[in-house]
């Protein structure tokens, strides 16, 4: 065995020990119910709410009926589908919060676990993901793009190469959370840009932990457009309640 072999090995087993200890002396509260021992319980686990079906063929908003809603069949996004792993309701909304808002990092290995198994691959056939980016003033202010972490853990489960430089802000934006449909589609206009890696003849899947109208997906898949992708798709973890049209 390597050196650098051996050092990493070493270092992993640290970093298990060191996590193990803490766990001992300071045990995971559930962030969906406050129950001691797990990030995420199984119980809440379970009464994550899925996406009511069916679904927009498009933008993934639930429908009455299957095919486009009337908003696709009006305005197609340039997005060949968004996809969401279940309703942003129940246990699922405070861990979210905790992982955007209170630095719980840890909860988005449960988190992307969930979206690997819920993982829609009759609909997304992507080569890579590219995670949504955050204004690099926003993400220094948080430490960590939670996007990216999603994206991470979805990759190593699925096999997919995450391509984190694809696309970048061009301006920081308003929060989306407390804006309505109409202006969250200013807010983000002209937000995004291609970066410095050519995605000539990719097709990507861009992961954000939570879709409400799908105005920043578009302006995202916009720019990866512009850099070459031949196709794009989007991937959440969560999808903001839409009552079917």
């Amino acid at each position: 065995m390597s050196l650098p072999l051996q050092l990493t090995l070493v270092a992993q087993a640290a970093r298990s020990g060191r996590q193990a200890l803490l766990d001992l002396f300071f045990p995971p509260r559930c962030a969906g119910c406050g129950q001691w021992g797990s990030l995420l319980c199984d119980q809440c686990v379970a009464s994550i709410p899925p996406v009511p079906q069916p679904v927009c063929d498009l933008c993934g908003r639930p429908v009455s009926k299957p095919g486009l809603c009337p908003i696709c069949r009006r305005d197609p996004p340039p997005l060949s589908a968004i996809r969401s792993a279940a309703l942003f309701g129940g246990p699922l909304r405070p861990a979210v919060h905790r992982l955007k808002y209170r630095h719980q990092k840890a909860l988005a290995k449960p988190l992307g676990e969930w979206m690997a198994q819920a993982w829609p691959g009759d609909v997304i056939t992507g080569d890579c993901l590219v995670p949504v980016p955050l204004h690099p003033e926003r993400e220094r202010e948080r430490g960590y793009n939670q996007a990216a972490l999603l994206a991470q853990v979805l990759g190593d489960r699925l096999g997919l190469p995450v391509v984190a430089n694809a696309i970048r802000r061009t301006r920081a934006t308003q929060p989306q959370v407390h804006l309505d449909a109409s202006a969250r589609w200013e807010n983000v206009m002209g937000a995004f840009a291609p970066a410095h890696v050519s995605m000539h003849g990719r097709q990507p899947v861009l992961i954000d932990d939570v879709c409400t109208t799908g105005a920043t997906l578009i302006a995202c898949a916009q720019a990866l457009l512009e850099a070459g992708a031949t196709r794009v798709w989007a991937y959440t973890l969560a999808r903001a309640a839409w009552d079917p049209d």
